[in-house]
């Protein structure tokens, strides 16, 4: 048998497969989830829901009862969640960095869908028009949507960066509602002013109702959810090695 030569073994170790570290931190992780359910929640609002459709009750000019929303509206929230504690635990640049990621998801997303509902029927399928009720792109309520998150979602890294700034580790609970109220506000303002005539909104009432329910809906999801925010943000605070 040969003799493996000091030199052979210099050869060989020059031939090994190379690969790039994976961070080991939570990072990736999170941004993972956060572009999901970005994208995962805009497929789902195509559908329109109904809570208490028998209903009929008015605050002043505010239709309490029935509560009309969307499919995902118990997804949404959940992307402002993970964008807080990203903000949290990782601060405003590298919050961005996630905000323009998904961002990109979303466009690259609609271009698919688009390519995908203009691409010629088979004979056989007959679901051309389910599917472009599903993921067919209206470019008005693409542009509302687009513009609505990356505003509401910067705007919501900021504010608590900013607060968090000053109170350091303290009163966490203070961050994620400050933030949540400016995020959200903007977010349902600039969606709701964008897409009122295609969503079929003509009234100034209807307009304000919109508004304000949305607002005050995501708003309180997020607030019945603060308490898994704060394990979560806690989780990774510990967890975190990077973390100082």
């Amino acid at each position: 048998m040969t003799d493996v030569t000091a030199q052979d073994r210099q050869d060989e170790s020059t031939h090994e497969t190379k690969f790039a570290h994976v961070s080991r931190g939570y990072y990736p992780t999170i941004v993972a989830l956060f572009t999901a359910t970005l994208l995962i929640s805009n497929v789902a609002a195509t559908k329109g829901v109904a809570f208490f459709a028998d209903s009929d009750f008015s605050l002043g000019p505010l239709q309490i009862l029935p509560i009309i929303t969307d499919g995902g509206f118990f997804l949404f929230p959940l992307a402002y969640v993970l964008g807080d504690v990203l903000s949290e635990v990782y601060g405003f640049k590298a919050t961005r960095r996630a905000i323009y990621l998904g961002f990109g998801a979303l466009i690259l997303a609609a271009a698919c869908f688009w390519i995908a509902v203009q691409l010629p029927s088979a004979e056989f399928y007959e679901n051309q028009a389910a599917l472009e009720t599903v993921v067919g792109v209206i470019p008005r309520l693409l542009v509302a949507g687009l513009a609505a998150y990356l505003v509401g979602q910067l705007l919501n890294s900021l504010v608590l960066v900013m607060m968090k700034k000053r109170m350091q580790e303290k009163h966490l609970w203070a961050r994620l509602i400050g933030s949540t109220v400016v995020g959200e506000f903007a977010d349902t303002l600039i969606f709701c002013s964008i897409a009122a005539g295609v969503i079929g909104i003509s009234t100034w009432e209807d307009f304000i109702n919109y508004v304000l329910v949305g607002f005050l809906w995501k708003t309180l999801v997020e607030v019945l959810v603060m308490p898994i925010t704060y394990r979560v943000i806690a989780y990774v605070k510990k967890r975190e090695p990077t973390y100082v």
